[in-house]
């Protein structure tokens, strides 16, 4: 798969992540592709000078600012893999799981807030959702990299084996408690739905709550990652 963009870039570098190949502007003399020359040659990655048409066909016409990285697909991490990670960090869990996100615009901003934020990992299930792709990586800048993403094939199956582990589980719909009236102190998921019809009726039914963030405006709708990034710094907010 091909990331791009200088962030992206410089951050697979950075988490040392095996660049394949370097595809970067030719005659481009910008210093901050310096870094990135350098991270290259310390790799020995094989840098290929190419035109600007090259690098929008590579990159699908996104904005590859001068700079296209050939690398191996995404490395998706098991769910056990996201509690251990708390358990050993000695950190109440906080965990992100997706009810079927196609747009990948949306997938790489909740991976970005989920970053920041200080989440242990984001699930996204097999079937009906876009995968991390080269826009997802692109959009998350760079937060693809530090973590951890899982895969499952049923995400109802994936709350319940969190329940079993004492994590409470919080849909963000309509009908619920505002976020600063909830408890999000201790093992939460927090659960988004899909950008069209929200979350599906028997995962809302196994969740412990819900969450719904006031609204004042006439749009009676938030953005998916918009609503992940409001709760995400809830939740920090209340644990800082």
């Amino acid at each position: 798969m091909y990331i791009f963009g200088r962030n992206p870039v410089k951050e697979a570098y950075r988490a040392g992540k095996t660049v394949d190949k370097l595809y970067m502007l030719k005659n481009e003399f910008d210093p901050s592709l310096n870094s990135i020359r350098s991270m290259a040659k310390d790799a020995r990655t094989v840098v290929s000078y190419c035109d600007r048409a090259m690098l929008d066909k590579l990159s699908g016409g996104g904005n590859h600012q001068g700079v296209v990285a050939a690398v191996t697909d995404f490395d998706y991490c098991d769910i056990a893999d996201i509690l251990d990670d708390a358990e050993r960090k000695l950190e109440p869990l906080l965990i992100v799981l997706l009810d079927g996100i196609t747009d990948p615009h949306n997938l790489g901003a909740i991976i970005r807030s989920a970053e920041c934020f200080g989440a242990h990992g984001v699930v996204i299930p097999k079937h009906r959702s876009v995968s991390v792709n080269d826009t997802v990586i692109k959009v998350a800048s760079g937060a693809t990299e530090h973590i951890r993403v899982a895969k499952v094939t049923n995400i109802n199956d994936t709350i319940r084996e969190l329940k079993e582990r004492n994590v409470w589980v919080y849909a963000t719909d309509f009908d619920g408690k505002p976020p600063k009236s909830a408890d999000l102190n201790g093992n939460i998921a927090i659960v988004i739905g899909s950008e069209g019809s929200g979350i599906h009726r028997l995962t809302k039914q196994l969740c412990d709550g819900v969450l719904t963030i006031p609204q004042y405006g006439k749009v009676n709708s938030l953005n998916a990652s918009v609503a992940a990034g409001i709760v995400l710094y809830e939740a920090v907010r209340q644990r800082k």
